[in-house]
């Protein structure tokens, strides 16, 4: 029976033959928690479900990355317990803080791999889909009873196919595709439904990780990249795509013609050609979070950012999302001009992206930020204003001091005063 890559493993998951819309228990691969919704899981775990072990410690992962380091005692006793649950546990798949977003970690520790089912207590648990994988978000009672049982129930998903056609230009990335897919979907087009991404073979896993950590913005299930490269070298033999699978709709993406795109406020799908947003100044500009807070990111953005300053009145705020992509950018000289540039660093892991700390936003701030998200009061104040962008608008955006097009910048000039001053293309 001709099936999508969601049908497929679910199928495997269940121990039979399933299609879209059916409701299954399944035996879940992985799952993980995180510092933010670990105490309600683990209340729920052993006081209302009465659990005293989790089912198997080796297909739990633990991290400690939404508030890390901890910004309140508050915080920091309830990380301690957090640390001590863990050891009475014996759970060896613990990512304290420093470690980086457990999205991307679990991607970096080969603990995501394709074809697995895989719940997570964080809606972009989507991320996981970048390796062939089905990862999804779930709520504490849904995960204390993973976590409890190693089982899950949930209605297969029906699937919709996004067709790439071409190639990337130059200041064009993938962030851009997923914020095109957001103005096309709009924020409820995917409810319930997994995203296929076809035609981006040419991504690096990368750039497949921004596509997937956006299928929760168009309200999908999973989004899941077929596997290539290295990840299908580790897919299992049964996962693949068949020319028969019956997808509810087919999105077709040009990518040759495609401009960089920013998300308004107050809504990810609020999306518009960047040529089409005016002159807004910014206050901050935010590199970071599990969609673009990866080597790769930091490194587009060291490339703009290279022998430039960020201009006067305007603060960036670089936040990678694991330590070893902070590791990468040190080897290659990117923090350092990143630095150079004067942006300023924080410790890798969410940071403020959802509002708690490092770096959160007041009254009267405008953020062009590379997250994920920019509701009203995500990242701060709820009258600060955010724009959601590429790093390489980001970059762009943190030279000019108003959000600008990557393709713009050319040269610069040394003024009187000493001062960089950078010209920008009609």
């Amino acid at each position: 029976m001709s099936q999508t890559l969601s049908e497929q493993i679910i199928s495997r998951a269940a121990g039979r033959s399933v299609q879209a819309g059916e409701v299954v228990t399944a035996q879940i691969d992985l799952a993980m928690i995180h510092d933010s919704i670990a105490p309600s899981v683990i209340r729920i775990l052993h006081e209302e479900l009465g659990a005293t072990q989790v089912w198997d410690v080796n297909r739990i992962a633990v991290a400690i990355d939404h508030v890390a380091p901890a910004a309140t005692p508050q915080t920091a006793d309830a990380q301690n317990k957090l640390r001590g649950w863990v050891r009475q546990q014996g759970i060896p798949n613990f990512f304290d803080a420093g470690r980086g977003i457990a999205h991307q970690v679990l991607i970096e520790e080969g603990l995501a791999r394709p074809g697995m089912l895989i719940v997570g207590s964080d809606s972009h648990s989507t991320a996981y889909g970048a390796v062939g994988a089905l990862g999804t978000g779930m709520g504490a009672t849904d995960i204390a009873l993973a976590l409890a049982t190693g089982q899950t129930w949930l209605r297969v998903p029906e699937t919709i196919r996004v067709q790439a056609h071409g190639q990337l230009g130059t200041g064009v990335t993938a962030k851009d595709v997923a914020l095109k897919l957001a103005r096309e979907l709009r924020a409820d087009g995917a409810t319930y439904q997994a995203i296929e991404y076809h035609g981006f073979d040419s991504f690096t896993l990368g750039q497949r990780t921004t596509l997937t950590t956006m299928a929760i913005e168009v309200g999908g299930k999973a989004g899941i990249v077929p596997p290539h490269g290295l990840a299908a070298a580790d897919a299992p033999p049964w996962l693949a795509l068949s020319d028969h699978a019956t997808y509810s709709r087919t999105i077709d993406i040009d990518l040759d013609n495609l401009d960089p795109q920013i998300a308004a406020p107050n809504y990810v799908d609020n999306v518009v050609d960047l040529r089409d947003v005016g002159r807004v100044n910014v206050d901050v500009v935010y590199l970071g979070t599990c969609t673009n807070g990866r080597y790769e990111d930091l490194a587009a953005a060291a490339r703009i950012l290279r022998g430039r300053r960020v201009a006067p009145g305007v603060r960036m705020m670089v936040v990678p999302a694991s330590s070893e992509a902070l590791q990468l950018a040190v080897a290659d000289g990117t923090l350092a001009t990143l630095l150079a540039a004067g942006a300023t660093l924080g410790t890798p892991g969410c940071g403020a992206c959802i509002g708690r700390h490092m770096g959160v936003l007041g009254s009267t701030d405008v953020c062009l930020f590379t997250g994920n998200r920019n509701f009203r009061g995500r990242m701060g104040h709820p009258e600060a204003q955010i724009y959601l962008g590429s790093p390489e608008v980001a970059a762009a955006t943190a030279v000019a001091g108003y959000i600008a097009d990557p393709r713009t910048i050319s040269d610069q000039a040394v003024t009187d005063d000493g001062r960089w001053a950078t010209v920008l293309q009609a």
